[in-house]
């Protein structure tokens, strides 16, 4: 993934919804999803009995931590938001971007639902740890994952060693390993 790849996918869908008369959803800049997030932070609230100090997610549009991490602030402003993107592009911790292998985030600039005031912390994962611990949910856990979700999860690992002990942590499961089969595959029989 690299923001040139990134940009010219946005407008490849541009082009296709203007030439064909489609409706196109722009998630880009679309803030329609966000009552969504609002509703899912109700739910994490719910299922942690309110007890969460941490929410930990990747940023590809930036809908979901923002919506996810706007709802949990409504219900304490203490909860701790935590941005991860991949460390081959830090452009969301003011480095430069660059290529890298973890689907559906890291667009290689600062998206426009980014609002980096809601994240206490930028948490950077590198391709080769998202993919080792996608790898290790599928061995260990029987989560079959894609990279995006081995990024999530290494961060919130990372940041378990961090936090005072007790403290929840809430990460997403975002996307699924069925698409990366091939690469899997082979790794999994490495061992």
């Amino acid at each position: 993934m690299t923001e040139k790849l990134t940009r010219d996918m946005i407008e490849a869908a541009r082009v296709v919804a203007v030439g064909t008369g489609a409706f196109w959803t722009d998630q880009m800049n679309n803030q329609d999803h966000l009552p969504a997030y609002h509703k899912m932070a109700e739910e994490i609230w719910a299922q942690t009995c309110g007890e969460i100090g941490c929410f930990v997610q990747s940023v590809g549009t930036a809908a979901s931590i923002r919506g996810i991490g706007e709802g949990l602030r409504r219900r304490n402003q203490r909860i701790r938001i935590v941005a991860v993107e991949p460390e081959e592009s830090p452009v969301l911790s003011g480095g430069q971007p660059g290529s890298h292998k973890i689907d559906g985030v890291g667009a290689g600039f600062v998206v426009p639902l980014w609002h980096k005031d809601l994240a206490d912390q930028i948490e950077q994962v590198s391709t080769k740890e998202a993919i080792a611990m996608a790898l290790r949910l599928a061995r260990e856990e029987g989560i079959f994952a894609g990279t995006s979700t081995g990024a999530n999860v290494a961060a919130a690992l990372r940041l378990a060693e961090q936090l005072a002990p007790g403290t929840t942590i809430v990460t997403i499961m975002c996307d699924t390993g069925m698409k990366y089969l091939k690469t899997y595959g082979v790794e999994l029989a490495r061992g």
